[in-house]
């Protein structure tokens, strides 16, 4: 089973992650011109040129040299030791598309951003660029990125552009600046982002305990985690809830705990979001007085031993680690958890059990914070580059990729690992084509997926993990990877299952903030991270809760006011639009 088609969690991963970047300089003798500022070269393509294609093979090579940040191929069947300039990609694009595709360099996701910033700093650019907002923003102040428009008008594949079109263009129009397109935004459906709660079922049983509907129930099987031996394995060795040192991170974070509490302080990237207040500004959720109830109760769960003493240690990997090993029976997180790190210990404990439900509020279920618009990352063109459309070309191999002729071929154990191709755009409702047609297709009891588009790999995929899974059959994967595949995709009452419940019900709020970070933001959102992330932590290991009022003043004077202001004029223009 080639798992993590979509790329679960890097993707989803708020963009600080793994971000790859990657120039292309092309040879002589393309097939189209460059940017229209240059007339005779216009003329030229209308007498000489044939009418664009998507997937159309320059008559000669044009070089793509890349700049990659990465982490290892997410599929264990992957060949031992391939390197990134040995992805089976890059020998089809060249054999489709006649695009060769050079490493300056490559380094390991954690060291790229301080790369990249060098390269920035040394106005060593690539050509086409994979960007997180704020480094979008620094170039297109500096007009540094290519007018795309053209490029996407005359190449887009018709998939390419239904998949820009599904939210009625909104993300490509938040990217779009005096008319000209200058980003592909790679967005998705923003209700991936919904936070859900994660528990032990089989915890719950051995402690003959009930999925908790409100705060006070969780408290409760929380410390039973804790204090009665859940594993039953005559040992003092299981805590709560998982939580690494960020508080509003990608994964392994407590948004969602927060969230119970009716406070909304962060989308999962640091940042405070943006709620709307009664009378219809918008305020910070980070520094509202529920944000102060939540932490005075972290501060009691950490005294109880609910929250490991050693959280403000680790990182996600340890927080996965743990886990793994069955030590924590609780975690607040998204939809694909099942597919990572949950699989990993049903593999590990045949007895492990997990479900999915709705988080815990005051008086009931809560409301999870949904982002308006889901947007980690986008891909742009420097614009000294003579071939934009390359960068266009290339999104649609990716995407010509996922059909079903090239199934048998595309594998992991072929060497194609999809984490290291750039750039890459999924469809934005890819989990919820997989779910309705699965569903679809067990439903009529069917053995194969009868779909033919570019979808049908990530259909088929699933629809293989699910029917091993139900059947008890490893031979094409462990347990753990089918059950993944499947409660994380497919099950009913699994992660996007229970998600499209909470969509249907309408119990979430807004992040009414989807623009590209203010001045302000820019400048002073890393030292106000480090702020709230120094006074939450201390408040949480036992310190005084009125550090929460000082925090809010500090927040408010060290830019924060500031930011409220420049958010409130935004949203007033978005209002008029």
């Amino acid at each position: 089973m080639n798992m993590k088609k979509i790329n679960p969690w890097k993707m989803i991963l708020l963009v600080t992650m793994s971000l790859s970047l990657f120039t292309a300089c092309s040879s002589q003798g393309k097939d189209t011109a460059g940017p229209a500022a240059d007339p005779s070269s216009k003329e030229e393509k209308k007498s000489t040129d044939a009418p664009p294609e998507p997937l159309g093979k320059y008559p000669e090579t044009v070089t793509v040299t890349e700049v990659l940040g990465y982490n290892p191929p997410e599929d264990p069947r992957t060949p031992k030791g391939i390197t990134p300039d040995q992805n089976a990609y890059l020998k089809d694009l060249k054999d489709m598309l006649n695009i060769e595709v050079k490493y300056k360099w490559t380094v390991p996701s954690s060291q790229f951003e301080q790369k990249f910033s060098l390269a920035m700093a040394s106005a060593d650019l690539p050509d086409i660029m994979e960007l997180d907002q704020k480094n979008f923003e620094k170039l297109k102040k500096q007009g540094m990125l290519a007018d795309l428009t053209e490029a996407y008008n005359d190449y887009a594949s018709p998939e390419l552009k239904k998949y820009m079109e599904s939210d009625g263009g909104f993300a490509m129009k938040t990217f779009t600046e005096d008319g000209k397109l200058l980003a592909i935004p790679a967005f998705e459906d923003p209700f991936l982002s919904t936070q859900l709660l994660w528990l032990r079922k089989d915890w719950l049983e051995n402690l003959k305990l009930e999925p908790p509907k409100t705060m006070d129930e969780l408290d409760k099987v929380a410390q039973a985690f804790v204090k009665n031996d859940p594993d039953q394995n005559g040992q003092n060795d299981t805590y709560g809830v998982s939580l690494q040192k960020n508080l509003f991170f990608w994964a392994y974070d407590l948004r969602g705990f927060f969230n119970g509490f009716g406070a909304y302080p962060s989308i999962g990237d640091n940042q405070s979001a943006w709620i709307k207040d009664s009378s219809g500004k918008l305020i910070p959720g980070l520094i509202q007085p529920e944000v102060k109830t939540a932490l005075g109760k972290l501060q009691s769960w950490y005294k109880d031993g609910i929250l490991d003493k050693e959280f403000a240690l680790k990182d996600e990997n340890k927080a996965v680690e743990d886990i793994t090993a069955g030590k924590v029976g609780i975690v607040y997180g998204e939809w694909w958890y099942p597919n990572y790190p949950l699989n990993l210990n049903v593999d590990k404990d045949p007895k492990a059990e997990w479900i999915a439900i709705q988080i815990p509020g005051l008086d009931g279920p809560g409301k999870s914070l949904v982002p308006k618009i889901r947007s980690g990352k986008v891909y742009a063109v420097n614009k000294k580059m003579k071939n934009p459309e390359a960068a266009i070309k290339m999104i649609n191999f990716y995407i010509e990729k996922g059909k079903k002729k090239y199934m048998e071929q595309n594998k992991a154990e072929n060497g194609y690992v999809y984490n290291w191709f750039n750039p890459r755009i999924y469809n934005p409702a890819q989990i919820e084509t997989i779910y309705t047609e699965v569903n679809k297709a067990l439903d009529a009891k069917q053995t194969e997926i009868t779909l033919d588009d570019e979808n049908y790999k990530n259909v088929a995929d699933v629809f293989k993990a699910t029917q091993d899974y139900l059947a008890g059959n490893t031979a094409n994967a462990s347990k753990g990877v089918n059950w993944g595949q499947y409660f994380s995709r497919a099950a009913k009452d699994g992660g996007w299952g229970m998600t499209r419940q909470i969509k249907e019900s309408g119990a979430f709020v807004n992040n009414e903030f989807f623009g590209l970070p203010t001045e302000t933001q820019v400048e002073k959102g890393a030292q106000l991270d480090k702020l709230m992330q120094e006074s939450f932590t201390k408040i949480i290991m036992g310190g005084s809760l009125d550090e929460f009022d000082k925090f809010v003043q500090s927040w408010k004077s060290l830019g924060g006011d500031q930011i409220t202001q420049e958010v409130n004029d935004w949203y007033s223009k978005q209002a008029a639009k």
